[in-house]
């Protein structure tokens, strides 16, 4: 099949900044000949959201850049947040979204499968500000909160009735993905799609008007990708697999996933 004819992949959650820089220009080289129009380019830290904004200003109708805090590390500082929350309030406008924010659920399974105490409550406060700042100033919300932690995110989510939220990477239960699906949040599948019947079966009982694709990369992937530098054109595998699971046709699916993300994260009407 001719893949001009089937329409541009969009990179709907990348750490485009954890990659070296020799990585970096390869992927960015690589985009126009793998058809990749866009990358949401979320952020580890502050130090993570000036290297987003700087590859942004390089590349601005290809990377797109959210700024947050990631979860899975310890809490930051109340100086450091402060400086942290200034400054993406000073940059708000160059902003795609708030991310990568939300709880951390493998640091908190570590930490109690080694005997040791974990106070979830600070991380709980921490999402509840960047619930409110996505919503002081109309952002979207890109967010790591999977199984149990997915149900506190909604809370808070529901709380301030925001929806305008993307759940990266997610897994959860039955309950927990219908009230999202309920509450219109999206979700966004890596190319573990291919391998992993959990996510397959995530697909299949999600929404097709609410999924992206994503890389998460750098992460690595196993399957036909084991030993490969994670690439987002690989979002194109993740498209074809969920097609296999739908029953969905390659173009039909290619336009579909598209136009969600276009839609969801107010990209413009074309990047390239």
């Amino acid at each position: 099949m001719d893949t001009r004819a089937i329409a541009p992949l969009i990179d709907a959650h990348i750490h485009l900044d954890q990659y070296t820089t020799t990585q970096q220009q390869s992927i960015l080289q690589s985009l126009s000949s793998q058809q990749v129009e866009a990358l949401i380019a979320v952020s580890m830290n502050l130090d993570s959201c000036h290297a987003n904004l700087e590859l942004a200003k390089h590349n601005p109708r290809t990377i797109f850049p959210a700024f947050g805090y990631h979860p899975e590390q310890p809490l930051p500082s109340a100086g450091d947040l402060h400086l942290l929350l200034g400054w993406i309030k000073q940059h708000i406008g160059q902003a795609i979204a708030i991310g990568e924010v939300g709880l951390p659920y493998y640091s908190r399974q570590e930490a109690e499968q080694a005997g040791n105490s974990w106070d979830q409550s600070g991380y709980i406060e921490l999402l509840e500000q960047f619930i409110q700042l996505a919503k002081q100033y109309n952002k979207p919300l890109v967010l790591h909160a999977v199984y149990e932690d997915a149900d506190i995110a909604c809370d808070l989510l529901e709380k301030y009735q925001f929806r305008r939220a993307h759940f990266h990477w997610f897994k959860g239960s039955r309950q927990t993905i219908a009230r999202m699906a309920d509450n219109g949040y999206f979700v966004s599948f890596t190319p573990d799609i291919m391998y992993e019947e959990e996510i397959r079966e995530l697909a299949r009982q999600y929404p097709s008007e609410q999924v992206m694709a994503e890389t998460d990369g750098p992460w690595p992937f196993e399957g036909p990708f084991q030993g490969r530098m994670t690439h987002p054109a690989m979002t194109r595998q993740v498209i074809q697999s969920w097609c296999e699971v739908m029953g969905m046709g390659t173009e039909r699916a290619a336009r579909l996933f598209y136009q969600n993300a276009k839609r969801f994260y107010g990209l413009p009407a074309s990047s390239q």
